[in-house]
């Protein structure tokens, strides 16, 4: 009879299935423990995003204003386009939405169905969507009740300016990031923080109700007020863009207008600009070069041009200033004291040093000649000499302490360093001083130039320069604001003012006498310094002046460079100088500047046309006599009609205002005749005998040598009897580097 199991087998059974269950539950507990608490995070996280979309909503930018509250960058809202493909069921759904969308976006359709297939849950169809847009697609989503498209608020970055300002500004990037200028600098500032909406999905992962979501509002940036003036900017900007036509000049022109006082920066401009609200268009000439390449040529060559076209040329380029840079070696002798304006000196032509024959601008030389007199001839040999008796130790001392050898720390990015692109006190040989000494064989950039000389004419402080003066929140409210900082006191205020009249003396009868201003003591000094041409091995030049004014109170510093100028005369002197005087003619009466005129310029001054229109012949002959004008009659009638200039347009003492007095309107036109190359009494001559009128700029009309190079009618142009053209006037007579 075959017995059961013992009791001990029993119990050795039910032991062991003890074991299995507890080995299986401690197992399933240890999985349990690494699953919640192990890899509870990534698991939930997991869950979360399966759960939930996340879609995150660009916050507004904050203002770029420039110092009276312009706004010369602004953000609006636009809407971004999105599809939950899990939403959509079949390809037929997927073919009308993409037809229908294509329609009202201009995007492919085939595209927009390819994205319609992803196997994901969230996809942006279109980017910024203007309102005309935004508001067609909601009605169309509102008729076909569909949910599973939808739009989401975003900003577009608009400059109403177009290319105004574009290197110091910048621009934006697809996803709002600055990538240049003030918006790159600032970009912390600027951005604000993004808001999100949360949305909940079923189980499918298609959308649940909007009752689900949650929105968390975007924060707007902080808003920039600059330092730039807009009406300063657009005076610079134009005098240097007539100046590239004028002077054809090839690789751009730069110019800065600075506080002197406070560093603060009224304008900055590098000419042509281009439109920061298309910042990836490449111009017309640019677009040629392109032609013929493709791939990674291509791709090389137009980031090329691009960043040729972004570039800030006054902060990131460094050249050699020239002439200019003898506002700096004059400064540290006369501080140093080992020259006085009257110290005395004789200039042959050249100066032997270190073995080499290093010549003055001049041929012949300047001959005998005091120190002011030799500023004033921009005299190499004169420098030359000072140099030397300051030694390499004080020259570079002072360098230094000018800011020369460091960036200046200007709130933009790209500022060119200047490191190994000068001589220090231990390499500076007999040679290498003396070129030095007069501006050659070392480079710095525009922005530390301006900088240097402000020091040397608002007193001897070495100013920060800046182009932000404060922040402020979307209600307007100052958080934080950006004061003047001194670095240092490089030269004595008696020395600032000494070397203020010695350079406006320069201006008055030297070699800077085309940036003449009538009514103004401009102050200033030329530049001409060369550079190879690395295709051809030729010398090209750059053309620069370097200017500040009142000269007896300096408020304003100009610096203007014409770089690769093709001209007959492409001396700093000749084109770059008359570019300065415009501009400071301009902007001096603008800041608040009353010009004082001498018992001379008083009795060349224009006048302003008086409105005569509906006095009698007589009477209005009378006023015009009044002002030192002549009335012409064209006509039969008994009253003035019409006169040619119109009231309040300006015209020079003696000029004629042709006074119509009808029945019949006269269509007579006369052709403006050319007048570059003719002296101010000729131009004046040709345009009368025309009945024509004249304004004149630049140069003094008293200095001889000067004539027309430019007028703003064309020659040839017909145009009315009486009508006003302003001709352009400067000695080109000036060779000096």
């Amino acid at each position: 009879m075959a017995m059961g199991p013992s009791l001990l087998m029993k119990r050795r059974m039910i032991i062991i299935l003890a074991v299995f269950v507890f080995a299986g539950f401690a197992a399933l507990v240890g999985r349990l423990f690494y699953l919640q608490v192990i890899t509870g995070n990534s698991y939930e996280q997991k869950a979360v995003e399966q759960q939930l979309r996340d879609i995150i909503v660009s916050p507004q930018r904050g203002t770029i204003y420039d110092c009276n509250m312009k706004a010369l960058a602004v953000s609006a809202t636009v809407w971004d386009l999105y599809v939950s493909p899990a939403n959509l069921t079949n390809d037929e759904q997927r073919h009308q939405l993409a037809n229908d969308l294509s329609k009202i976006t201009g995007l492919d359709s085939a595209a927009l169905f390819k994205q319609m297939k992803r196997n994901t849950s969230y996809e942006i169809l279109a980017r910024k969507l203007e309102k005309p847009e935004a508001d067609i697609i909601r009605q169309y989503i509102s008729q076909k009740k569909l949910g599973c498209i939808g739009l989401v608020e975003d900003s577009k970055r608009y400059y109403p300016y177009g290319s105004f300002a574009a290197q110091v500004l910048g621009f934006t990037g697809a996803d709002n990031q600055g990538l240049g200028g003030l918006e790159s600098e600032y970009d912390s500032v600027l951005r604000g923080v993004p808001g999100r909406i949360v949305s909940v999905k079923n189980a499918k992962g298609i959308d649940m109700s909007f009752k689900y979501d949650s929105y968390i509002a975007p924060k707007a940036g902080t808003s920039l007020v600059l330092t730039v003036d807009e009406v300063v900017q657009h005076f610079l900007e134009k005098g240097l863009s007539d100046a590239v036509v004028t002077d054809n000049v090839a690789n751009k022109a730069t110019g800065i207008v600075m506080n002197v006082d406070t560093g603060a920066i009224l304008a900055m401009a590098t000419v042509p600009e281009y439109d920061p609200n298309n910042a990836f268009t490449l111009s017309a000439s640019d677009q040629q070069k392109l032609k013929g390449l493709s791939g990674d040529a291509l791709t090389k060559e137009k980031n090329t041009l691009l960043q040729a076209m972004w570039r800030n040329k006054a902060i990131s380029d460094p050249y050699e200033p020239g002439s200019t840079f003898k506002i700096m070696t004059t400064a540290a002798a006369l501080n140093e004291k080992v020259v006085k304006p009257s110290t005395m000196f004789f200039d042959p032509g050249y100066l032997i040093v270190g073995g080499r024959r290093i010549k003055c601008w001049k041929a012949g030389g300047h001959g005998s000649e005091n120190f002011l007199q030799g500023l004033e001839n921009s005299c190499n040999p004169v420098f030359m000499t000072i140099a030397a008796w300051l030694g390499p130790s004080t020259f570079f001392r002072y360098f230094n302490a000018f800011g020369l050898t460091q960036k200046t720390g200007i709130d933009l990015p790209g500022e060119a360093g200047n490191t190994g692109l000068y001589h220090t006190a231990q390499d500076l040989n007999a040679v290498e001083l003396a070129v030095t000494a007069f501006g050659q064989t070392f480079k710095i950039t525009p922005i530390q130039m301006i900088t240097a000389v402000a020091a040397a004419c608002n007193g001897g402080k070495l100013v920060t320069p800046h182009l932000v003066d404060r922040e402020v929140d979307s209600t307007g409210k100052t958080v934080k604001t950006f004061g003047t900082a001194v670095k240092t006191q490089v030269i004595s205020a008696d020395t600032s003012k000494l070397l203020d009249s010695m350079l406006e003396q320069v201006v008055s009868v030297g070699t800077g006498k085309n940036a003449y201003v009538a009514g103004y003591r401009v102050a200033g000094k030329t530049g001409t310094s060369q550079k190879i041409d690395v295709d051809g091995g030729a010398y090209l030049r750059i053309a620069s002046f370097m200017a500040f004014a009142p000269a007896d109170d300096p408020k304003v510093a100009l610096l203007v460079i014409l770089d690769e100028p093709h001209a007959a005369n492409n001396y700093g002197g000749v084109i770059a100088a008359p570019v300065a005087g415009s501009i400071l003619s301009d902007i001096l009466p603008y800041i608040g500047i009353k010009p004082i005129y001498t018992a001379k310029e008083q009795q060349s001054l224009d006048v302003s046309t008086p409105d005569v229109t509906g006095k009698t012949a007589a009477q209005a002959q009378a006023a015009l006599r009044a002002v030192g004008l002549t009335g012409r009659i064209s006509g039969s009638g008994e009253t003035v009609l019409e006169q040619m200039p119109a009231a309040g347009e300006s015209i020079a003492s003696g000029g004629t205002v042709i006074l119509t007095t009808g029945p019949e309107m006269p269509a007579k036109t006369v052709p403006v005749p050319k007048l570059a190359g003719l002296t101010v009494s000729a131009a004046n001559k040709a345009l009368a005998a025309l009945g024509l009128n004249i304004r004149i700029e630049g140069a003094s009309s008293s200095l001889s040598g000067v004539t027309a190079y430019s007028q703003d009618l064309t020659a040839g142009a017909e145009v009315k009897p009486g009508t006003v053209v302003t001709v352009k006037f400067r000695d080109n007579s000036i060779d000096v580097n």
